[in-house]
């Protein structure tokens, strides 16, 4: 089964990238394939303006994208529950410092679900 996971980044992206502290404000996602516990492939897609949609915009985009996961450090109450309307599962990146680090913990079942309690007031 293939799952195809998002994290915010900074340019240029990829596996080595450090992660964006709030998902609707990164330059890009850097978008991973995970099939059978394994990475099969490593894409880059560009965020869109917050401002057309606030909020919802970045929600929207990852969900036409076929995104089903997204590992984030954070996000307001409203995005996150855009994600579960979505169908988006959302963890929390407890602070991994790139890519990398992220979908390992991920694979291993290691990062918590992103609740109420992880989210912001939005914004900067």
């Amino acid at each position: 089964m293939n799952t195809l996971v998002a994290l915010p980044t900074a340019n240029p992206g990829g596996m080595d990238a450090s992660l964006d502290a709030h998902f609707g404000h990164c330059d890009l996602y850097t978008v991973v394939e995970i099939e059978d516990g394994k990475v099969k492939d490593v894409r880059t897609l560009p965020n869109v303006p917050h401002q057309q949609g606030g909020c919802m915009a970045p929600v929207n985009h990852l969900a036409q994208n076929s995104v089903k996961v997204l590992i984030a450090g954070g996000m307001g109450m409203r995005p996150l529950m855009g994600f579960n309307q979505v169908g988006i599962d959302v963890y929390h990146g407890n602070g991994m410092a790139t890519v990398s680090a992220a979908i390992q913990a991920f694979i291993e079942d290691k990062l918590p679900r992103f609740t109420q309690e992880f989210t912001c007031g939005g914004g900067q």
